[in-house]
């Protein structure tokens, strides 16, 4: 079945964080990119209109950390799923992690992921590549090459560098070349760790990852930043005084960004319950003022963006005593719900809220700001922001089903996410299971 040429996504809200814009109207789509936005020109023939009644209109979202576990090896086929599970939760751009399997520390794999996401037709994966072969932290990846196969930056995901003196050299080439280092704050050696320190932790048992193995990264990481004038983006803040280490660094205009995980948002260590291992995290929960700090930082853009921390995480790894259970959860459908949450707790409007899963996080990442304007590439989603709904594993199209927040009633769906003008996922039924005409 041919795509139509032309949509018309009709009667919504346009929500447009570039501009900080929010209206009715309709958004004309003629082949990949819109046409009109608030009214259809006259002449203009939409083969297809979707109705967005009662909806918002909005760019699609931009997830600044989805591990999708390709190219190869175990993780083989798993690009296929966690893409449509990003579409199902109207992100539309993914940045993916170089700890896949084989790891992103070739041009060839980097290739190959792209050539495959690109076959796949889904949301746009833009890869980070290795900074250290096999992110052992033992050698410098060939950056040079990584970034010439189309990756936006050199990260160590979730693995700190024990070797300052590595990361010194690294980060002076990268700031020569204007490449961008993502880097986890965590001290290789203070962070080991199954939950954030505290008295919940200690009254548990559970061995502690303290602030300190936050901040004495942080601390590392700015005086080398003034000393090479690299960018660097920080990976998944946790604490307070991470927080306030951040704020102080922009305030003397370190070209230095960062986000945090919904989770770290939305919840603290005493969701972990009775040893509840879906709460196992990199980084870990902690404690009700760190989480207050963060959402402060959220809300005035000292934090820049808001990610899921998708981590595909199976039964057999995750179902085992908390300390033994691999730390992650799934989060691509989730980011949706979490952004919008976090706006009504915040009391934020929404262009404002949605900025640190869009414009934010795409000056972060360097990547084109999505935007709801004329001649702009079409990627667009239609969501359903009163949709209540439980995040069970017949709800999840990811092959990972477990996610601290599947106990929660969740507000906000995607009903319809649109990339390059084609319909790339849709629901079947409104939110009350009503089957659509």
């Amino acid at each position: 079945m041919n795509e139509p040429k032309t949509l018309l996504v009709r009667g919504g809200v346009l929500v447009d964080p570039a501009s900080g814009t929010q209206r009715p109207g309709d958004v004309a789509i003629a082949g990949e990119r819109i046409h009109a936005v608030g009214e259809a020109a006259s002449g203009f023939a939409a083969e297809r209109v979707i109705d967005a009644a009662g909806c918002l209109v909005m760019p699609g979202l931009i997830d600044l950390c989805a591990r999708l576990g390709e190219p190869g090896g175990e993780a083989a086929g798993l690009l296929d799923s966690e893409l449509a599970a990003a579409g199902a939760g109207g992100v539309t751009r993914v940045v993916c992690p170089p700890d896949t399997d084989p790891v992103l520390d070739e041009p060839s794999l980097v290739e190959m992921l792209r050539w495959r996401a690109r076959r796949i037709k889904r949301s746009r994966v833009y890869p980070l590549g290795a900074l250290t072969t096999g992110l052992k932290g033992e050698r410098l990846a060939e950056m040079a090459s990584l970034v010439k196969a189309s990756c936006i930056g050199l990260s160590q995901a979730g693995v700190p560098m024990a070797d300052t003196q590595l990361l010194l050299r690294a980060m002076q080439y990268a700031s020569t070349f204007g490449y961008k280092v993502w880097l986890p704050a965590l001290d290789a050696h203070l962070g080991a760790g199954v939950a954030g320190s505290g008295p919940y932790a200690q009254r548990l048992g559970l061995p502690g990852v303290p602030v300190v193995a936050e901040t004495v990264a942080l601390h590392t990481i700015f005086e080398l930043v003034r000393a090479t004038g690299c960018a660097v983006h920080l990976c998944r803040l946790s604490s307070a005084a991470g927080v306030e280490l951040l704020r102080s660094a922009k305030a003397e205009g370190l070209p230095v960004s960062a986000d945090v995980s919904m989770h770290n948002l939305l919840l603290t260590d005493v969701d972990i319950g009775w040893f509840d291992a879906r709460m196992r995290l990199d980084p870990p929960l902690r404690r009700q003022a760190d989480r207050d700090a963060l959402v402060r930082a959220l809300v005035d853009g000292t934090i820049d963006a808001l990610v899921s921390d998708h981590t595909p995480v199976g039964s057999d790894d995750k179902i085992l005593p908390f300390g033994e259970a691999a730390p992650g959860a799934t989060g691509l459908e989730l980011l949706l719900p979490a952004v919008l949450e976090f706006g009504r707790r915040a009391q934020l409007a929404l262009p404002q809220a949605l900025a640190c899963v869009t414009t934010r996080a795409a000056a972060a990442a360097r990547v084109d700001t999505p935007r709801l304007q004329p001649g702009a590439p079409a990627e667009l989603i239609v969501v359903d922001p009163e949709a209540s709904w439980k995040p069970t594993p017949q709800m999840l199209r990811s092959r990972a089903k477990h996610t601290p927040l599947g106990d929660s009633e969740l507000r906000g769906r995607a009903r319809v996410t649109i990339i390059d003008g084609r319909v790339i996922h849709e629901d079947s039924a409104d939110p009350r299971g009503t089957p659509r005409a």
